[in-house]
């Protein structure tokens, strides 16, 4: 049985759960407490990943880490269903969407909930509007995407879709209203909240 090593509020091993979840693989979680520094001084653990992170997956012998990496060696190791569409220019699309929520649209939404969970007193104001702009920004670059279908690529359920999860459902907490003019995001994000894998990571 597989193993995925997890913390449960990691929107990057809740990427993982997602596709784990889609593709009804069995597997055992180990729980790496974040809060405590295990991942930085666990020496088992920073033996399966030296970046000392969250989610590693061990499939047999073959050990992976980074979200994306294990998300792609799932797609191919386990093909069905279909969490990339078959055309390489939609794939790279794909793959353009999930950089761009790596390393804008979910660090943007890390930086306004660590901001929020520090004592209002302390709080930058100015820090939390300027990422709670990017967040809405992003989501009006998504509208574009989105314009006359279910998905964001091809119109297809998808691994970019996926990046994006963890963040959609704390928007609220995060104070970020979707604006109703975005109809193809408010649609979009209703559509992810009813799959079962997506309403797992609520419960």
């Amino acid at each position: 049985m597989m193993e995925l090593y997890d913390y449960p509020d990691c929107p990057f091993a809740q990427k993982v759960r997602v596709v784990l979840a889609e593709k009804e693989l069995e597997y055992k979680k180990t729980y790496v407490d974040l809060r405590t520094g295990e991942h930085r001084q666990n020496a088992e653990f920073l033996k399966l990943n030296p970046y000392g992170k969250v989610p590693v997956l061990i499939d047999d012998e073959v050990v992976v880490y980074d979200s994306t990496i294990i998300n792609e060696y799932l797609e191919e190791e386990y093909p069905h269903p279909s969490l990339m569409p078959e055309d390489s220019a939609a794939r790279a699309r794909v793959r353009t969407l999930e950089d761009y929520c790596d390393n804008s649209f979910l660090p943007s939404a890390g930086f306004v909930q660590a901001e929020l969970s520090k004592p209002q007193a302390e709080q930058d104001a100015e820090r939390l509007q300027r990422y709670r702009n990017e967040l809405s920004r992003g989501l009006k670059r998504l509208e574009a995407f989105l314009s006359g279908k279910e998905f964001l690529v091809a119109g297809q359920f998808s691994l970019a879709d996926i990046a994006f999860v963890p963040a959609l459902l704390i928007l609220p907490r995060l104070g970020v209203d979707v604006d109703p003019s975005l109809r193809g995001v408010t649609a979009w994000i209703n559509r992810l909240k009813q799959r079962p894998s997506v309403k797992a990571l609520e419960a």
